[in-house]
């Protein structure tokens, strides 16, 4: 029986200016980060949770071809890979937040909707990040 999710991967084309925009910027916190011969392993984690971490993936060989690496980071770079959602519990604070230490790339400001407010905002590479603040009678109903 599968117990938790464990991890995932977001594609990036440079793994230290993805290190500084998911920690510095997103505020995020490295969970590993060591070399594994060819491959860097590199994972961030929301603060506090121990069970699941993102691998900032670059794609490159021996784990893909230079023919698919090169289409990977193609595709990264149109924004057609990377998708994750964030939860926060000040959708506008954090907005303000991310203004100050110096995100610009945002699809969507706060916008509140039925379900909670949330944002849309793009990492340097054109992953989409979602970020939402549940309406408090969802939180309630999943409590």
């Amino acid at each position: 029986m599968i117990e938790a999710l464990n991890v995932v991967s977001m594609r990036v084309l440079d793994q230290d200016e993805a290190l500084d925009f998911y920690v510095n910027k997103l505020g995020l916190e490295v969970a590993q980060d060591f070399n594994q011969g060819p491959v860097r392993w590199l994972t961030v984690r929301v603060p506090g949770d121990t069970q699941t971490e993102i691998y900032l993936e670059k794609p490159a060989p021996p784990v893909y071809d230079e023919a698919t690496t090169e289409q990977l980071r193609e595709l990264i770079t149109k924004g057609a890979i990377g998708w994750m959602a964030l939860r926060t519990d000040d959708c506008r604070g954090l907005y303000e937040t991310l203004k100050e230490r110096g995100v610009t790339d945002f699809t969507q400001e706060p916008t509140d909707h039925f379900y909670g407010t949330d944002m849309g905002i793009r990492d340097p590479f054109g992953n989409a990040i979602r970020v939402l603040q549940p309406a408090k009678a969802a939180d309630e109903a999943t409590a």
